[in-house]
């Protein structure tokens, strides 16, 4: 209607009244612009098999390359006996969450550019439904990509076929839901002040590769110099891949091994002679390497549980928040 507000005539002095506009007119208002975003989000995403492909091959080459690659040094640095491609892997989970979600509000300029948002914007549909509706659809196309690749967990390379795997998965459906609806409440409040879909990729490329390799998603957040531990405390996303590894891994000692063969070396060097040889090449006195036995532990998760939601909750609030205030000043 714009400008122009509906007449109506009444019955008993003849006069032109204009009628209040009712509050659940305006809620079924909302809940429809949110429900046809969300429907056209999903729809855009399903249809197009480049993204769908592209979305589910790139994690996995993350995991075939690094994952295997790496899995020696894993086991230098301290990893005992456990792959390192099984603490990869939560990490590689948070990193499709991350990119589907954040990248699927480039959708917001591509639309801008088209004349499509202008046209929803004209419409009685509010502009935080509108906003609302990117987000939640964003989160279920993140979702759908997390879940797809959950099902690598049941393979025999990762974790395999069990039923403590398919409890960890449900376990991590939470956690994805709210990883994905606070990335994507990020991505909106970046794609909505933004105009070139050219300079969309540029930003967030910016913001999240920072984000990502701090997470601790390739390596443990342990031994860390101390500007690289405050800076992977105030990344949000490293307390949502801690929650999914602290899930994912539960159970699993990924320092096994390593004690023990620590223990062994120190039991060699009571020979007086392999002492003496040893010393005299640098090596460390065997009441340190017999401390370094005791001490030696890799855990599979830095923070408590609880923490690891508060946070992501915290910082999905204050995005959401950000989004719709950014959506409604967007032109």
């Amino acid at each position: 209607m714009g400008a122009l507000e509906e007449k109506a005539v009444d019955l008993v002095s003849g006069e032109f009244t204009t009628p209040a506009r009712s509050k659940s007119s305006g809620l079924s208002w909302a809940m429809r612009g949110i429900y046809i975003i969300v429907l056209r989000e999903f729809r855009r995403f399903w249809r197009d098999r480049a993204r769908r492909i592209g979305g589910f091959a790139q994690p996995i080459m993350y995991l075939a390359l690094l994952g295997v690659g790496m899995e020696s040094a894993f086991k230098v640095f301290g990893g005992g006996d456990v792959p390192y491609i099984k603490f990869m892997y939560p990490g590689i989970l948070g990193l499709t969450v991350l990119f589907t979600s954040v990248f699927s509000a480039i959708s917001i300029i591509w639309d801008r550019e088209f004349g499509f948002l202008k046209e929803v914007l004209v419409s009685p549909v509010p502009r935080s439904s509108v906003a609302l509706g990117k987000i939640v659809g964003g989160s279920i196309t993140a979702l759908i990509q997390g879940a797809i690749f959950l099902v690598l967990a049941f393979t025999p390379w990762v974790y395999g076929f069990s039923l403590d795997t398919l409890w960890k998965s449900l376990a991590v459906m939470p956690l994805i839901i709210l990883m994905s609806l606070s990335l994507t409440s990020l991505g909106v409040a970046v794609a909505a002040r933004m105009t070139s879909m050219e300079g969309f990729p540029i930003v967030m490329n910016f913001l999240l590769m920072p984000m990502f390799f701090l997470s601790g998603a390739f390596f443990p957040l342990q031994g860390l110099p101390r500007w690289m531990e405050v800076l992977t405390k105030i990344d949000p996303l490293t307390y949502g891949v801690d929650a999914l590894r602290g899930i994912m891994l539960r159970g699993m000692n990924l320092a096994a091994g390593m004690p023990g063969n620590l223990a062994q070396f120190a039991a060699w060097f009571k020979d007086p002679e392999i002492l003496r040889i040893g010393l005299g090449k640098g090596y460390p006195d065997p009441s340190a390497l017999s401390t370094m036995a005791q001490q030696a532990s890799l855990p599979a998760q830095a923070y408590p549980l609880w923490l690891d939601v508060l946070v992501m909750a915290g910082f999905g609030a204050f995005l959401f928040a950000l989004a719709l205030w950014q959506f409604n000043r967007a032109e």
